[in-house]
């Protein structure tokens, strides 16, 4: 078989990956520069939200040589950002984006690129033959429905944290994503750090012995509105509507609109969920928890905003977890930025561009505590490049996406409540509390339906 078209080639892959072992990574170095790496050698790519993070992946993944950048969509044009309207140079929106995709191809041009098309509705992206994986870089509560549209279109996906705003979005998406066999990436970047790693393999291999409690810092919310926080009418090149989409419509208001609809429960879920898919995700890969969790939930002492009332996310808060064998896991904003593993024979601790332990030739760079290994990435974004190739799972599949995030998702469950809720993670289910169960669902605006 040749599989000289991307549809062809998806089938290629898929099917060749089940019959050979093929290694889990494609070095770099192999693939050629832009003008002599074949097409049928190239990924194909499309990219659905086109903010500050998601131009920023976008833009990564457009660096790549064997990778080709054929359709952006976004439901905004030009934007600023959370800066003032019409300051400066406009850095966001699909315009921006097509011409950072045909500048980067203006020189070297690759075999029959026809320029980047651009959609305002993300179902018309998806039903591009010619793409083979796409990058879901919305606000959270569009994550679901655009990570299974995509995943149905026969397409890999990499997806940013958190992987969902709503806890029985994030089953369906990774139910989807193995049924169709697809290569799939949370970007929970983390994983891709080698102190990460070896922190990782530190608690693994049994050095500060038995686990006995795990600190997960994270930042706190915000009590004061970031710019304007005055409704007003949307800009123009703006389809608010399709922006709140399955979500509650609010009336617009520029500060709880780019970055900040991260503080207000209709869009994100505060602090505590845009970055629980961080050290959290840290935290359960040390404990083997990846396909697994805790057995109960309780929030604790949390604070909420009363300087602003566009806002209603947690500014203060605490999480307390059990785990089987007596672990106990506190994620709280009132901690060190970080995750910290406390055993009866030591600890280590660990944070973007710092590793300490009780042991300080532990935190060593290279230092080998023992015999596991952690999957090795040095480049999040390439691991998941190489994925699509190999047909070999990613560092950040979307199932573990799912479950980092899940005590998260049942704390504010807890908070609503007022109650600890029991939790089997093998089910995934609430023991005992019909009402706590409900709140687990994705109820959307009409006419937006989950199924």
């Amino acid at each position: 078989m040749n599989p000289s078209s991307s549809q062809d080639r998806r089938r290629f892959l898929k099917t060749a990956a089940a019959a050979v072992a093929l290694p889990y990574f494609v070095p770099s170095s192999a693939l050629g520069k832009a003008d002599t790496v074949a097409p049928s050698n190239r990924i194909t790519m499309g990219a659905i939200g086109l903010g500050g993070r998601g131009m920023g992946v976008m833009r990564g993944f457009l660096a790549r040589e064997d990778v080709q950048m054929l359709a952006l969509c976004d439901v905004q044009s030009v934007h600023w950002r959370d800066h003032k309207w019409g300051e400066g140079k406009p850095r966001y929106g699909t315009e921006i984006g097509r011409q950072a995709v045909e500048a980067r191809y203006s020189k070297n041009k690759p075999s029959g690129f026809k320029g980047c098309e651009v959609f305002q509705d993300y179902r018309n992206l998806c039903a591009r033959d010619d793409i083979d994986a796409v990058i879901v870089a919305t606000p959270d509560h569009w994550h679901a429905l655009q990570c299974i549209e995509v995943l149905r279109s026969g397409k890999d996906v990499y997806c940013e944290k958190p992987l969902t705003h709503l806890f029985r979005e994030g089953q369906l998406i990774y139910q989807e994503a193995a049924r169709q066999h697809a290569i799939f990436q949370v970007g929970s970047q983390q994983r891709s750090y080698w102190n990460f790693q070896q922190a990782v393999e530190i608690v693994r291999n049994g050095l500060i012995g038995k686990v006995k409690r795990v600190e997960v810092g994270l930042p706190p919310g915000h009590n004061e509105a970031f710019g304007d926080d005055q409704m007003q009418a949307p800009p123009a090149n703006l389809d608010y509507n399709s922006w709140c989409g399955p979500s509650e419509m609010k009336p617009y208001v520029p500060a709880r609109h780019h970055r900040n609809w991260r503080w207000h429960l209709a869009y994100g879920g505060g602090q505590l969920m845009d970055w629980i898919g961080h050290h959290n995700d840290i935290a359960h890969w040390a404990l083997d928890m990846d396909r697994s969790g805790p057995y109960e939930v309780t929030a604790k002492d949390w604070t909420w905003p009363t300087g602003t009332e566009i806002y209603n996310a947690p500014i203060d808060f605490e999480v307390l977890s059990k785990y089987a064998g007596g672990i106990e896991v506190v994620i709280s904003s009132r901690g060190e930025m970080g995750t910290k593993w406390i055993g009866a024979d030591g600890w280590v601790a660990v944070n973007r561009g710092k590793l300490s332990a009780s042991d300080p030739a532990w935190a060593e760079k290279g230092f080998v505590s023992g015999n596991f290994k952690v999957y090795k990435s040095a480049d999040h974004t390439q691991n998941f490049i190489d994925g699509v190739k190999t047909r070999n799972p990613c560092i950040c599949p979307a199932e573990t996406g799912h479950r980092s995030i899940t005590p998260g998702h049942l704390a504010h469950i807890s908070a609503r409540l007022g109650r600890t809720l029991k939790w089997n993670p093998k089910r995934e289910k609430i023991k005992g509390d019909a009402e706590a169960t409900k709140l687990l669902d994705a109820n959307y605006r009409y006419p937006w339906q989950l199924t």
